[in-house]
């Protein structure tokens, strides 16, 4: 079904508000008349006036009577007073996602902040729709998990708008490219290679890794796998490689397992090398399927150290998430930049993988 579009009125108020917070137009500045933007945009008086109506609504214009509209100063005393930190991740109920977010909520609440929760969905247009009624709030800080990182960043101007606004912010499991801000994640290429180096020390020599590649998180675990290959000498098929985005996670790895799967045993893979628990425990299923076990005829890796890991008969080797604890570090790293106000550079965290071997691999 395709997608509704979106009023002219709104499309035009978020024009606007993009000159507002990359600091095109400044606090109290004029901005160009009614007649000026419906000439430039080609727009009825009636739009801009809708746009403009809500902009002022929002708090973000002023009209001075004779005079003209011009551009609202940021509340900065309602945000200093709210202490209220907000959470954007790209789920919130799903997967590791409620782990994360209790961590930090439970050391925002020791330290009096209330929480303001949203998620992407892992879409880039929800991520920026997020951002900007994150924004619009009189906010401390946010943590925010980029959407789909590794697909470039177009909602950068909201980034900037953060800056502009004096909002300090903290990225948790990768960092846009783009944006310089403390970061909270795993080492997620050392994850990659561990596992994989797990697997070769077993012997075996035929590993199919599944990548989702939309994130920087699978682009580093990839990494990882395709170095533990190098570092052994081991030759790697280029079909042995999957990846996939985040529209396919449901159809393309588990057809390509199948794939696999039904060649002759001199030709399938050995193991799969799986992006997290939750593919690892679908392919558990494929693999069931086609009349295989885990780990007699195919050893399988996950990585999250996930409820998913041992949920299931079999137990799976993995790589474990520090989760919980990764969203307390974010909490207190951002009410540190929060509370003293200095300005000084706060480092990364990043979590040195650690690997849990369980059942699901074995020795060729």
């Amino acid at each position: 079904m395709k997608e509704k579009a979106m009023p002219k009125y709104l499309q035009l108020k978020q024009e606007i508000l993009s000159w507002i917070l990359s600091g095109k137009l400044h606090p109290d500045e004029k901005i160009p008349t009614e007649h000026e933007i419906a000439s430039q945009f080609q727009l009825s008086r009636h739009t801009v006036r809708q746009a403009l109506g809500e902009l002022e609504k929002e708090g973000w214009l002023y009209k001075i009577q004779g005079s003209g509209t011009f551009v609202s100063r940021p509340k900065q005393k309602e945000q200093i007073d709210s202490k209220t930190i907000g959470i954007l991740t790209t789920y919130i109920s799903d997967y590791i996602f409620p782990h994360i977010v209790r961590g930090a909520e439970e050391t925002l609440r020791e330290k009096g902040y209330r929480l303001l929760l949203a998620s992407t969905d892992n879409n880039k247009e929800r991520e920026r729709e997020q951002l900007e009624t994150m924004i619009t709030q009189p906010l401390n800080g946010l943590i925010i998990e980029p959407t789909k990182s590794a697909q470039g960043n177009p909602n950068l101007e909201y980034y900037l708008s953060l800056n502009n606004l004096h909002i300090p912010y903290v990225m948790i499991n990768a960092r846009y490219l783009e944006v310089s801000c403390p970061c909270v994640k795993m080492d997620d290429e050392g994850g990659g290679f561990l596992l994989t180096d797990h697997l070769i020390r077993l012997g075996h020599q035929r590993i199919a890794g599944f990548f989702k590649t939309d994130d920087l998180q699978g682009v580093d675990r990839l990494k990882g796998f395709i170095r533990a290959h190098q570092e052994h000498g081991v030759a790697l098929a280029t079909s042995y490689l999957i990846s996939y985005v985040t529209e396919e996670k449901e159809t393309k790895p588990l057809e390509a397992a199948r794939l696999f799967l039904q060649q002759s045993q001199e030709e399938r893979p050995t193991a799969f090398v799986c992006y997290n628990d939750e593919l690892a425990i679908k392919l558990l299923d494929v693999i069931r399927q086609q009349g295989l076990s885990v780990p007699e005829d195919i050893s399988v890796v996950g990585f999250d150290d996930s409820t998913f890991a041992t949920a299931t008969e079999v137990k799976l080797t993995t790589i474990r998430h520090p989760k919980a604890e990764m969203g307390a570090k974010a909490a207190e790293m951002l009410i540190q930049m929060i509370e003293q106000q200095t300005g000084e550079r706060i480092n990364d965290v990043i979590y040195k993988p650690e690997l849990v071997v369980r059942e699901s691999t074995r020795k060729v």
